[in-house]
């Protein structure tokens, strides 16, 4: 295992920050989104989160928290390391803690969600976060061996309807469930208060990407604001 229990219990409480660009930026490079999320470190963070396998390899050389790493292959349906072979890669890249897709629909290689974390475990010492939109899914998740639970796809899979903000009922339904692992609140927090009211719906941790990593986006905020009658 790469990450003890100690290390993993480490992070209640704390700020996930995922740094990710999108293709076609000017940052989509591996050695700027290490950059990035080595910055995001210095500001607090207990751990990244980013996707690729050289923007893996490169923050693990950048950085002393743990690493969450994932492959994005696509961009409908299942394409969070959608794979038995994208969740062994991200795990041989360097990545402590795999983050894959976590729902209850078919998977591109056809096999299921217990199969592919199996496959993890039994291969790598990775932990696996399983990125669900739903209780169910977070339920199903927890049954096949995820180690840590996610609120990523909240809004995405058709489950449930998309937030403004965190969806905090989600968060609240999966902590009140007892699944004993942890739950980490993730999407659409974009500000301190809704990172704490996360917390305080049950999340574990919680992971904050666009509002920190996203230069883009942010800019466009300020920008609308000031552009609104």
């Amino acid at each position: 295992m790469l990450l003890t229990p100690a290390q993993l219990e480490s992070l209640r409480g704390k700020l996930i920050v995922s740094a990710q660009a999108y293709p076609g930026e000017p940052m989509r490079l591996p050695q700027t989104m290490a950059q990035v999320a080595a910055s995001a470190v210095i500001g607090g963070a207990a751990a990244v989160r980013v996707q690729g396998l050289a923007d893996i390899q490169f923050t693990r050389s950048a950085v002393e928290v743990p690493v969450i790493g994932l492959f994005k292959d696509g961009h409908e349906g299942v394409f969070i390391t959608p794979t038995v072979h994208h969740a062994l890669a991200v795990a041989q890249a360097g990545a402590h803690i795999v983050a894959l897709d976590g729902t209850r629909r078919e998977r591109p290689d056809g096999k299921s969600l217990e199969q592919t974390i199996r496959a993890v475990h039994q291969d790598s010492g990775a932990l696996i976060m399983a990125d669900c939109g739903s209780l169910g899914d977070a339920l199903a998740a927890a049954e096949a061996g995820a180690d840590l639970i996610g609120t990523t796809l909240a809004g995405y899979t058709g489950e449930r309807a998309k937030t403004d903000g965190p969806d905090l009922e989600l968060i609240g339904q999966i902590a009140a469930a007892g699944l004993e692992r942890p739950l980490v609140a993730e999407g659409r927090i974009h500000t301190p208060a809704q990172a704490r009211a996360a917390v305080d719906a049950g999340a574990f941790a919680v992971v904050v990407g666009t509002a920190i990593t996203h230069p883009a986006t942010i800019t466009s905020w300020f920008g609308d604001a000031l552009a609104a009658d």
